[in-house]
């Protein structure tokens, strides 16, 4: 599973064309396909979902009805070095709006 996906997201940065957007279907096939194997059932992921009062993560995973698991804020494959992004206004304003985030 892992293989196949790390091999799309090659196939999509190749074409040399892609944004950040452009993996979020490959990102998002990925995680149902993940949860699915892992025996949960009921995992929605919403790509590109309302507003949070935080901002616009990328994804949001949740149960389709009220509990909500986590946000995803997903960075393109070419960016090098994530750990300059941590202490970015975007990430400080989710961790101190979602108190039980963490940063991976």
């Amino acid at each position: 599973m892992l293989k196949e996906y790390l091999k799309k997201i090659a196939d999509t940065s190749n074409r040399g064309d892609a944004r950040e957007e452009s993996y979020y279907t490959v990102l998002e096939s990925f995680l149902a396909e993940y949860s699915g194997s892992t025996g949960k059932k009921g995992i929605h992921i919403t790509t590109l979902p309302k507003k949070t009062e935080a901002g616009n993560p990328d994804f949001r995973v949740w149960d389709g009805k009220q509990h909500i698991t986590g946000y995803i804020e997903a960075k393109d494959p070419s960016v090098e070095n994530l750990d300059k992004i941590e202490g970015t206004d975007q990430l400080k304003r989710y961790l101190h709006t979602f108190p039980n985030t963490t940063v991976s």
